[in-house]
């Protein structure tokens, strides 16, 4: 993130520290933590954090190549390594990172929102830009920064020219707040609520609203809702009653805000309200209770900033639907697609771009742009700030909407076009220009650049699946924070990534930096080779690929018996630059594989093999899951141990040594050995129920309902008439079926849908391409979504319901069904 700037030397005498090498007094603008990320080479700090799982003074000379040239660290590093550099040694970086946040915050004098709660922050905080932006110059946390990293870096963004400034605060453990409390300062305060997210670290709710209460320790005014007992208690045991205006609506009582009535109408819901003796209504489009009680924070708020109750009704109806992720869709030409087309503003811009960098993987990136519309502040300066931000993601090829930025020269771009409007766009743009291209498209929504993503996109089938890779990347970090630091991980993405997807899985893993990626036949691995994925691939199942193709494709084969073995040597003894091979020892799977009878023959030939090279022997454990088969698996690791070194006494160096799967990272330490590969545990599927809680379900299957119908009693649905209706139902066809996954082993109520939250069972057979449920006494319409599993309908449940395993119910989802990528 960026801001006009400060002197290095201003920020070490905030945050104190050595200089432990010092050349001139560069101007910091922008702070960096990620050596992913692409940057310009002036005005640019990066700041080395620790964790558990990395360390950025692993990358300070990679990134002195690419033109930084001042660094924050908390080590010593060897100056003579970065020269002509400013670097500054710190206790902690992290710490630091907030200071400096904090510091910069104490420059600013105007009012700063900070908003903290179990849910409803970034919805909340977004429908305040929405509703204040054409009036205030507002500075505000992209997406749903609120970490203890993302919350310095957005703060760092305020400056003298904002009227306003709009954060969000997260935690998850004791100790965390008052850290965050220091860098937003906040001069108003939002508590949206208490629920069960994030309560693992505190030992009760009364606990978590303690801490979640200490952001409004100096705040003047807090918004919260009265009939919220835990977060009442909260504020007044910290004593904020005594020195803030309490702002609380309620529906129970007389708060400063009182809800006098809430009606469900056809487009949204009608509330009616009290404040200062003033009673009024506004309508919101939206009906559920969340989206309610966001509201009330809005306008709570909005009148104790002085806006009229008619200024408030004119402009609620119109709030947006928060999309929290951005969704990445194949495109036509081999484009890969990422859709941003709701808003438009240089805060989500720069986050977009950083998602764009991690999409192209190596690709040419190309961006679609609205201008920027409504919000106080210089159009000029705004729309050089898109320039700005451009530039530095090195785009090369930019298609402007709109009169305003047509004025920008994007003269870093190799293609620059301007359009009046997106049908322009899409009748004179010719997308095969465009092919094998990564694409941001990104605009204010009254520009309606959705048109230019259903016309680019490749599928239009109604069926979506829905894959979650901010959660994928979640439960990566969850299984590497098990491992011993140096430990490789191998990302399975074999049988098209599980169902979700190998080519989007694979571009997350290398951004990921993860070392091996897997897959079961060579024609997988081809095809990631095609679309730039350059990691490290072992193909692990047998067909007849010749050892050249292998090679041109630089895929690495496992070798599992004798033949296989004698064909690898042949190929390297021709070919000194032949890629090497993985050795598999059958420990007990019985499946593929050397076993300990053929051991010393193995030997035998591995001592004649010449120049070839070994990167790995691998097992496969069969049970790892199952604490019933334990004594088995321990006797795989020890024989897998035993066989391992014998080969690597033979080979006279030590390769790889690979056997955990998801199930043996968390259940068997001592079968991490050198490296481990990670499958289903990715996929936010646990190898228990206390490790799923710590996982997040990174998957959705979703489709619409297409038709309702009323069906009498004893009306049979479906083919072979086995759905029979008893008494007046409501049934709903939705276009889902066997040939989009749908098995029909679901049929005839023993699988169902989920519609606005309701459990709709499927009647009758499964068709193939449709299946029909009992909607009966759910509130639903043609058009509304309907869920086969998600998050809080998981695989596992609808697996259970089908008599088999997740891997079967993912794996059957056919390549028809679109897949779409969101991103946090």
């Amino acid at each position: 993130m960026s801001n006009v700037g400060h002197r290095f030397s201003a920020l070490a005498e905030a945050v104190g520290g050595e200089w432990l090498a010092c050349h001139g007094d560069p101007l910091i603008a922008h702070l960096h933590i990620d050596s992913r990320k692409p940057f310009a080479a002036e005005d640019n700090l990066f700041i080395a954090l620790k964790g558990e799982r990395h360390d950025g003074h692993r990358y300070l000379a990679d990134l002195h190549a690419r033109g930084m040239r001042a660094f924050l660290v908390s080590e010593a590093v060897k100056t003579s390594a970065l020269p002509e550099s400013n670097v500054l040694r710190v206790p902690d970086t992290l710490d630091a990172l907030q200071r400096i946040a904090a510091w910069h915050r104490g420059h600013y004098h105007g009012p700063v929102v900070g908003i903290t709660g179990s849910n409803g922050k970034t919805v909340v905080k977004e429908w305040l830009f929405h509703l204040l932006r054409d009036s205030e110059h507002i500075a505000r946390s992209p997406g749903s920064w609120n970490s203890q990293v993302g919350v310095p870096l957005s703060v760092w963004a305020l400056q003298a020219e904002h009227t306003l400034g709009l954060f969000e605060a997260g935690i998850s453990r004791p100790g965390e707040m008052n850290r965050l409390r220091a860098v937003i300062h906040p001069t108003i305060g939002v508590f949206t609520n208490l629920g069960p997210a994030h309560g693992e670290g505190f030992k009760d709710d009364h606990a978590k609203a303690l801490e979640k209460a200490l952001l409004f320790e100096h705040a003047d005014a807090v918004v919260h809702c009265a009939d919220h007992a835990e977060v009442v208690a909260a504020l007044r045991a910290l004593g904020i009653d005594q020195r803030a205006l309490l702002l609380g609506w309620s529906r129970e009582r007389n708060g400063w805000l009182h809800v006098v009535r809430e009606e469900v109408l056809p487009f949204g819901t009608r509330i009616r309200v009290l404040n200062d003796a003033v009673e009024f209504a506004f309508d919101i489009p939206f009906t559920d209770q969340a989206s309610a009680e966001n509201a009330l924070h809005c306008v709570t708020l909005l009148l104790h900033l002085g806006r009229s109750p008619q200024w408030i009704a004119e402009r609620m109806p119109h709030l947006p639907a928060v999309s929290m992720r951005l969704e990445t869709v194949e495109g036509i030409h081999g484009m890969t697609l990422l859709n941003d087309a709701y808003s438009n503003d240089s805060a989500s811009l720069a986050i977009a771009l950083d998602h764009l960098n991690a999409l192209a993987a190596g690709r040419p990136k190309a961006v679609v742009i609205s201008d920027i519309i409504g919000g106080a502040g210089d159009d000029t300066v705004r729309h050089a700030r898109v320039e700005q931000l451009i530039r530095h993601a090195k785009v090369s090829a930019v298609f402007t909407i709109g009169p305003e930025l047509k004025e920008q020269a994007f003269t870093s771009a190799v293609r620059v076009e301007h359009f009046t409007s997106a049908e322009e766009l899409l009748a004179r743009l010719d997308p095969a220009s465009l092919e094998d291209h990564a694409v941001l498209v990104k605009g204010a929504r009254a520009f309606a650049l959705e048109r230019i993503v259903d016309r680019w996109q490749r599928q239009v089938h109604g069926t979506v699946m829905q894959i979650d890779l901010e959660a994928m990347r979640h439960n990566l970090n969850h299984y590497r924070s098990l491992l011993a630091p140096g430990t490789r991980v191998m990302a399975m993405v074999k049988a098209f990534g599980y169902g979700t997807g190998a080519l989007e899985l694979a571009r997350l893993f290398m951004h990921e930096q993860v070392h091996y990626l897997g897959v079961a036949y060579a024609d997988e691995g081809i095809e990631l080779r095609q679309n730039g994925i350059d990691l490290p691939i072992l193909v692990m199942n047998p067909e007849p690929v010749p050892m050249d193709v292998l090679h041109r494709f630089r895929l690495e084969a496992e070798v599992y018996d004798e033949r296989s073995l004698n064909e690898a040597v042949r190929f390297a003894r021709l070919h000194h630059d032949a890629p090497p091979i993985h050795i598999k020892l059958d420990t007990g799977m019985r499946r593929l594989g050397f076993t300990e009878e053929e051991l010393p023959r193995l030997m035998s030939l591995l001592k004649e093999a010449g120049p070839l090279r070994i990167a790995s022997i691998l097992s496969h454990l069969s049970a790892a899951e199952d604490p019933q088969h334990d004594a088995f698996t321990r006797g795989q690791i020890a024989l897998f141990t035993r066989m391992s070194e014998a080969l690597c006494a033979v080979l006279g160096y030590r390769p790889m040594l690979h056997i955990a799967n998801s199930a043996g990272v968390t259940r068997w330490k001592e079968a991490h050995f050198d490296m481990v590969r990670l499958g289903i545990g990715l996929q936010g599927i646990g190898v228990d129920a206390p490790e799923t809680g710590h996982l997040k379900h990174a998957s959705a299957l979703r489709t619409v309902i297409a038709q309702i119908k009323s069906a009498a009693d004893g009306t049979t649905i479906g083919y072979g008439r086995h759905g029979v209706v008893r008494g007046e139902r409501m049934i709903a066809t939705v276009p889902m079926g066997y040939a989009d996954g749908l098995s029909r082993r679901l049929g005839n109520g023993a699988g169902r849908f989920w519609i606005g939250g309701h459990s709709a069972p499927i009647v009758g057979n499964v068709c193939m391409d449709m299946c029909m449920v009992d909607v009966t006494g759910i509130p639903c319409a043609v058009g509304d979504v309907a869920l086969l599993f998600d998050a809080a309908h998981p695989i596992g449940e609808l697996a259970k319901a089908m008599g088999t395993i997740p891997y079967e119910v993912l794996t059957s989802i056919p390549q028809r069904v679109k897949r779409v990528y969101l991103r946090s």
